[in-house]
This record gives structure tokens, sequence and C-alpha cells, in this order.
């Protein structure tokens, strides 16, 4: 677990330290709905800290969408979590690049452990906002069915009323996956190294 990683293993835990930068630059989440006044689709990309449209009206066109039913706006200022998300990957590319001083297993063991906590609390919370938004719904809403929900898949399709809506990972969320299995790797390596 104190072993030293060997050079190639430190070249890929920077390049995880690297990768986790870009989620500043790449959205990591997309949703996509398809409706019939929309036939072109509209959609969203989740930043990891702002929110906006595939293209320029669309966040608008989306919030005129959910009014009719009754759900709430997507507001930036609303989803506190979009706050200090670039503290949390802040303190996971300290800790990819601190291991390039203090290159022990250990520390790649504590990345991959920080990675599943983030994961397991961000894709939770993500459900909740979703339902949440799906279920608490106005009353008074132009278009209110009784029993009816709105709440968006957190990873696929979903048939809701005469819209389609898909949520996935986009290029931030590929990144974030990428760098779990390039530390898997890194632990893997270091392993077979020490029984050979």
């Amino acid at each position: 677990m104190f072993q030293k990683l060997s050079t190639t293993n430190r070249f890929l835990v920077f390049l995880v330290g690297t990768m986790l930068i870009l989620l500043y630059f790449l959205p990591l989440w997309s949703i996509h709905l398809v409706a019939p006044q929309y036939p072109e689709g509209l959609g969203m990309y989740i930043w990891m800290s702002k929110i906006t449209g595939h293209s320029a009206h669309d966040l608008q066109n989306i919030n005129l969408l959910n009014h009719y039913v009754g759900m709430d706006k997507i507001i930036e200022s609303s989803i506190p979590e979009l706050r200090f998300m670039p503290y949390i990957a802040g303190f996971m590319i300290f800790g990819a690049m601190f291991t390039l001083f203090y290159d022990r297993l250990l520390m790649v063991y504590l990345g991959i452990l920080n990675f599943f906590l983030v994961g397991a609390a961000g894709l939770w919370d993500f459900w909740r906002w979703e339902y949440n938004y799906g279920h608490h719904l106005n009353p008074d809403a132009p278009i209110s069915i009784p029993g009816m929900t709105y709440q968006p898949p957190l990873i696929g399709c979903k048939q809701l009323l005469n819209i389609t809506s898909c949520s996935w990972p986009h290029w931030g969320g590929a990144f974030l996956f990428l760098s779990v299995l390039l530390l898997g790797y890194v632990v893997w390596s270091e392993r077979r190294k020490n029984r050979g």
C-alpha cells in the first residue's frame, strides 16, 4: 500500500489530474427533449458551475414547457451544488497532483475512494433534484393531470406525455469515468508488478 509508483503510473495519475481540469470547460451531463412542438429537439447541458441550453433559446423554451405542466423554472441560483462543485473538483485535482510528490499506491486508493464517494453522492443528489423537480408541481398549472409526474430519467430515455426525455453523461462525465478507469489500471498494474 505504501509502495512507490512506477514512472508510467505516476504519469497516468498526472493525466487523471489534467483530465479533471477539463471539467471546468466541458459539460458533465446532457438532457435532450423532443416534443411535437419542438421536433428538432431542445436540450440543456449541466456543467460543473452552470446550466446552459444546447442552443441559444433552449433553456428558455424548456422552462416554457415546464410552466405548462407546473414544474419549477430551471434557474442556476436555485441549485446550490453548482456553487461548490468546482471546489470538490479542485480538491480532487490537488490530490492527483500531490501524488506526483508523494507517489504511493495509497494515494491512488484514496483517489478511487474519492471518486466513488463523490460520484455516488452526485448521482443521488442529481436523482433527488430530478425527483423534486418532476413531482412537486404547481396545482394551478395550465395542464394538470392527476397522478402524473414528470421526473426526467437519470440515465437513458423516458416518455413523459408527448415528450421524449433523454439524459446522458457528456464529455465531462466521460472524462470522469475514464479517470476512474485509469486509477483502477494503476492499482492493477502496481499489484501485478509486486506479484511478479
